[in-house]
């Protein structure tokens, strides 16, 4: 994940995100599909403002770091699909997630190899591999080689990029609502 100081604040000179995000936002750094021509799914800033909150739009359109261990999904136990939430799409299943003590959702596979992008990322002096929506570019997170078995992996993720559909009670191992918001035209929050 990110610095620490790419967590939203919302007091003084941190209004608008703090130093290196806005440096970034200048660079033309975004993960936002408005510089990503292969986007399945594209929303204009404007939307994305109206229906995200601060916290989730910096970080999925910004590249941003919500604070570890204060996510909304960090400690979340339900059985369910974890989705994007800028364009709902189906990115895991609550059976691969684990508590990999970073303070940061994790989880060791995806729901679909296509769901995810990935990228080099050279950020903060290091080499680290981001993780995008495949779909709308939203910045999730990152993926890590520490993970548990089977796939050795960790996907570490930020709550903030995430929205989750519960399990449907009625038929057990069916998550409820899984149609693709890119399809009825609406992404769920």
């Amino acid at each position: 994940m990110g610095a620490a100081c790419c967590v939203m604040r919302n007091e003084g000179p941190f209004r608008n995100g703090c130093l290196c995000c806005r440096k970034q936002r200048a660079l033309g750094c975004s993960g936002s599909c408005r510089d990503k021509k292969d986007c399945k799914v594209v929303f204009s800033q404007e939307e994305l403002r109206k229906r995200l909150t601060p916290l989730q739009y910096h970080v999925t359109q910004e590249k941003g770091t919500e604070s570890a261990f204060e996510g909304e999904y960090t400690h979340h136990k339900a059985q369910g699909i974890y989705k994007c939430v800028v364009c709902g799409t189906p990115l895991f299943k609550s059976e691969t997630k684990f508590d990999s003590n970073s303070g940061w959702p994790s989880f060791y596979d995806v729901i679909s190899p296509n769901a995810i992008t990935f990228t080099d990322d050279f950020s903060y002096g290091m080499h680290r591999i981001e993780t995008s929506c495949s779909q709308c570019g939203a910045h999730l997170g990152h993926i890590f080689d520490d993970g548990p078995r089977p796939t050795g992996k960790r996907y570490c993720t930020n709550s903030a990029s995430l929205s989750f559909k519960p399990l449907d009670k009625n038929n057990a191992g069916e998550s409820s609502g899984d149609t693709h918001p890119a399809q009825t035209g609406k992404a769920e929050l």
